[in-house]
């Protein structure tokens, strides 16, 4: 944030509904799913946007925040006049089903399931996102037996470029052999939860004295706010995507395309740029019409604004200033 206000820029980074200590929305896992509809997450960043007084910004999201980001610019080029999304690629509404008045759509073939598929293999495997709508998730995460600090300090390290083995490579499709080439972040064992999964993977004493970009302290923030707010706030994003009727309220975008001009940011080495087969190609070539700049970081992995932080501020002052 500093770098970005030094040049000039009056930054606000909110939490997301669900997120740190916002309100307006049910923790417990039967509340009501509607607050965190994509609908409710662009009205959030456009009442934000308002209520300070301005009448456009530039907006930037990553992972979590990046779909929101770029339906905020999708939905309303009028006020997000730039889109920034960092770690996941946006995809846009899914298309409506085409024709299928004259030309019935094939029905889907046994074992098309991907969980079912995922289960099946000779090492059972299951998608974290799946694996994040379920109930258990939350005290899986919250009751982790080393603490909410070394839960968070094992799984920091575990998706950053000081796990070496982090060497992401496009997959061929979504498939089970496909997807089970990823970590076991993306694509866990089946019989184990989030917490078990990261602990497989702490850092030694040496790595976490040597790690700048994630000191003690910034860890004890994180184990200290998902302590006092549990997880479900943040799982509830999950959740919201595998909702059938949450998902079908955004066709009504179906076949619009990102307009105002868009920059994509990611670490080399993170697994969160290929772990949805095909979507970058489908976001750079189709969904962003003014795809002004697509980069990889070296040495960086999930975590790009952490992990390298002066090349994500110098590549975001960089395309603000093309389009300034």
């Amino acid at each position: 944030m500093l770098p970005l206000a030094s040049a000039g820029y009056h930054v606000i980074a909110p939490d997301l509904r669900g997120y740190g200590r916002t309100t307006g929305w049910d923790a417990s896992y039967d509340g009501d799913l509607n607050s965190f509809s994509m609908f409710n997450m662009v009205r959030d960043a456009l009442g934000l946007v308002s209520a300070l007084g301005y009448r456009s910004a530039d907006v930037v999201g990553r992972d979590a925040g990046a779909p929101v980001a770029g339906w905020c610019a999708l939905m309303r080029p009028d006020v997000f006049g730039s889109v920034t999304m960092m770690t996941a690629p946006f995809v846009g509404a899914a298309p409506l089903p085409f024709n299928i008045a004259s030309e019935p759509p094939p029905a889907p073939s046994a074992g098309s399931n991907l969980d079912e598929q995922l289960a099946s293999l000779s090492r059972p495997r299951k998608y974290y996102q799946r694996y994040y709508t379920t109930r258990e998730a939350d005290g899986n995460m919250r009751n982790c037996p080393a603490g909410l600090h070394g839960f968070f300090r094992a799984y920091y390290y575990y998706k950053s470029a000081d796990w070496t083995e982090n060497k992401p490579f496009p997959l061929r499709a979504r498939s089970a052999e496909e997807m089970a080439k990823m970590p076991t972040y993306y694509v866990m064992d089946l019989n184990k939860g989030m917490c078990e999964t990261a602990l497989e993977h702490m850092p030694s004493p040496a790595e976490i004295e040597s790690c700048k970009w994630l000191t003690e302290d910034d860890v004890e923030v994180l184990a200290t706010e998902y302590g006092r707010t549990g997880f479900q706030g943040a799982l509830n994003g999950y959740r919201r995507n595998a909702d059938a009727k949450l998902a079908s309220e955004l066709q009504i975008f179906s076949g619009l395309k990102i307009e105002v001009p868009s920059c994509f940011i990611a670490g080399k080495n993170d697994w969160g740029v290929y772990q949805t087969p095909g979507a970058v190609d489908v976001m750079r070539n189709d969904v962003c019409k003014k795809m002004a700049g697509f980069h990889l970081v070296d040495g960086a992995g999930h975590w790009v604004e952490q992990e390298r932080p002066e090349e994500v501020s110098r590549l975001m002052l960089q395309f603000f200033r093309r389009n300034a």
